[in-house]
């Protein structure tokens, strides 16, 4: 239902109840269910699209496409090498990928997420910086000049960015300006930059422009995205791995 409320940014009760041969009462606790999490909103008839101005709670978002995201994260660990240094950025995803890192060695890891921190502290092989700033309650981000600061010291081999939102014409999407600021100057100080979303990212709203398509080397999702993404893709030069083992180059 989530994927289909994004596509159409509205659909009515009934067109939900009709394409899931359910009743639409049925269709209702589930609109229920998706809207205590955040996800859509409720209209008069139907359900429609969420606001571009807030994201999802972070604990709903640590538990939602728990699985893709592991998924993603493993894709991006395989392309790691050891002895990279790496930035990694706020977000559910790129945690996922830290904790998928677990079998490198001598890695440098650079960070303004303090759950990415907590998440690689006890790993002797790994050598974990972590920004200064402001530490957002919500998800324990580091947000701030001194963090883009302290990011901009750096020039790394690979950037891995997480995004709230892709719209279909290829622009890069956020909710926070402070977070933007700082995952740009990740992408302004990496070699290679990995974008990693899950498929509920596609065509998602959010209000603060972080870039285009153009400023990344490759997107680690779980599902193919739609045409009008991959057309965008292709014209970038986007290297696409998809979580079921197909890459398009």
């Amino acid at each position: 239902m989530f994927e289909i409320v994004q596509e159409h940014g509205f659909v009515t009760v009934q067109d939900l109840a009709e394409a899931f041969n359910v009743t639409p009462q049925t269709v209702r606790r589930d609109i229920n269910t998706l809207c205590s999490k955040g996800l859509v909103q409720r209209h008069h008839g139907g359900v429609g699209v969420t606001y571009s101005t807030e994201n999802v709670d972070y604990t709903n978002r640590q538990v939602l496409y728990q699985a893709e995201k592991r998924m993603i994260a493993r894709m991006v660990a395989e392309n790691i090498p050891s002895r990279a240094s790496l930035f990694i950025n706020i977000g559910t995803t790129t945690e996922e990928v830290a904790k998928a890192l677990h079998g490198h060695e001598r890695l440098r890891v650079i960070t303004n997420n303090l759950n990415v921190a907590t998440i690689l502290r006890g790993n002797e092989n790994i050598e974990t910086l972590v920004a200064g700033g402001v530490v957002r309650h919500r998800d324990c981000g580091i947000v701030g000049e001194s963090a883009i600061d302290f990011i901009r010291q750096f020039k790394v081999d690979y950037g891995i960015i997480g995004i709230s939102g892709i719209d279909l014409d290829g622009t890069l999407l956020d909710y926070d300006y402070r977070e933007v600021r700082a995952a740009q100057a990740i992408i302004e100080n990496a070699r290679k930059v990995f974008l990693v979303a899950d498929h509920s990212k596609f065509g998602r709203n959010a209000m603060v422009r972080m870039g285009t398509l153009e400023d990344i080397d490759a997107l680690f999702t779980d599902f193919m995205p739609p045409p009008p993404l991959i057309e965008e893709l292709e014209r970038a030069g986007v290297q696409l791995f998809v979580a079921n083992g197909d890459i398009k180059e």
